[in-house]
């Protein structure tokens, strides 16, 4: 038998997902970011329940290369471009399009002699990846004789933070650099695309939306119409009664208030639970929100049962998704969103269905 933990994804959660994008940027277009297994959900599955989008995003070529052994014929983007020059062989076989951020990466495509779909990307002050404003028209250039057709792109920094200064400092130097040349545009992720609409241009990039978690600090999933996609549940696989100054797993980092249920759960970091989340950690027994106690272990949490008084061998418990936000588990565990659905790509069973 299979251990307990399961991630269950939602396909209406999904849908409902994508058509909020589609309802917040009705006349753009839907680049959908399914990129690192597609935060953990499974990137053939959400490029499936993701097919009413326009084009898929990826970060390398071995995801494109998953998508089109599956049979998917849909645009897909490499947003890193390639790595390599050995890489573009198959880029051109494959008939992907590309992110091109460097000159070395022109230099590559232009020995091939071969045209595609490129996105140019510019760095208007996130500095990470892509040109400079003022390299504009020597970059054009450079790409005019492959690039077909060509589009342009940016990214945000803060896209997060609700009314950010930045954000319109870097789409007003987008804007400037660009001027009236022709080719479609892309600036807006998640964050943007909920609040900023003057950005959302020909083409949107959702990302954690589409997966049901707010792309916004301080603004919860429910209050922008967003369904968590995966809830993730195991069980309790033991209740005992600990006594008061009796500690709990290694380095007894939760000594007993007093007298108390205690409970175990099928779950660990070996499963990609976040290792550093401590006591205070919410998670819900038998769909009642109680917490984390102690350090997780690798395949066990423990967990304080005086909220669930009653609590049973075999009761199920939810660590995030439906019924506790995933915004919630990060908080508590000092890290993101992303990070904890990343993760889950270890043990636990997939499934689909409704939570």
């Amino acid at each position: 038998m299979t251990r307990p933990a399961r991630a269950i994804i939602d396909p209406h959660a999904a849908r409902h997902n994508l058509a909020r994008v589609r309802t917040l940027a009705p006349t753009s277009r839907v680049l959908a970011v399914i990129k690192a297994d597609a935060y953990g959900h499974g990137v053939l599955r959400m490029a499936r329940l993701f097919a009413d989008a326009d084009a898929y995003a990826v970060a390398s070529l071995d995801e494109a290369v998953r998508l089109r052994d599956a049979g998917v014929s849909r645009p897909v983007v490499l947003l890193e471009g390639p790595f390599d020059a050995s890489e573009v062989d198959a880029i051109l076989g494959l008939g992907l399009e590309t992110v091109i951020h460097t000159a070395e990466q022109i230099a590559m495509f232009r020995v091939r002699g071969r045209s595609l779909p490129v996105w140019l990307k510019f760095d208007t002050g996130m500095h990470r990846l892509g040109f400079a404003p003022e390299a504009c028209a020597e970059v054009v250039a450079a790409v005019a004789e492959f690039a077909r057709p060509l589009r342009y792109m940016t990214h945000f920094a803060n896209a997060h933070r609700r009314g950010d200064p930045s954000i319109a400092t870097q789409q007003g130097r987008f804007e400037a650099l660009l001027g009236e040349r022709a080719g479609e545009r892309s600036l807006a992720n998640s964050g943007a695309i909920v609040a900023r609409p003057a950005s959302h241009a020909d083409w949107v990039r959702p990302g954690l939306m589409l997966y049901g978690v707010s792309p916004l600090d301080d603004e919860a999933a429910a209050d922008l119409d967003l369904a968590p996609v995966m809830t993730l549940r195991s069980r309790l696989i033991s209740v005992r009664r600990l006594r008061a100054g009796e500690s709990v797993g290694y380095g007894g980092a939760f000594t007993c208030p007093e007298d108390m249920p205690v409970g175990v759960v099928a779950y660990g970091y070996a499963d990609g639970y976040p290792r550093h989340a401590r006591t205070g950690t919410p998670i819900l027994v038998r769909g009642v929100r109680t917490q984390v106690i102690g350090n997780c272990s690798m395949d066990m949490m423990t967990v304080d049962l005086r909220p669930v008084p009653d609590a049973r061998f075999g009761d199920p418990v939810t660590l995030w998704g439906a019924g506790l936000p995933i915004e919630d588990v990060a908080q508590a565990s000092a890290t993101i969103p992303y990070e904890l659905l990343c993760r889950v790509r270890m043990r636990a069973h997939y499934e689909e269905g409704r939570p």
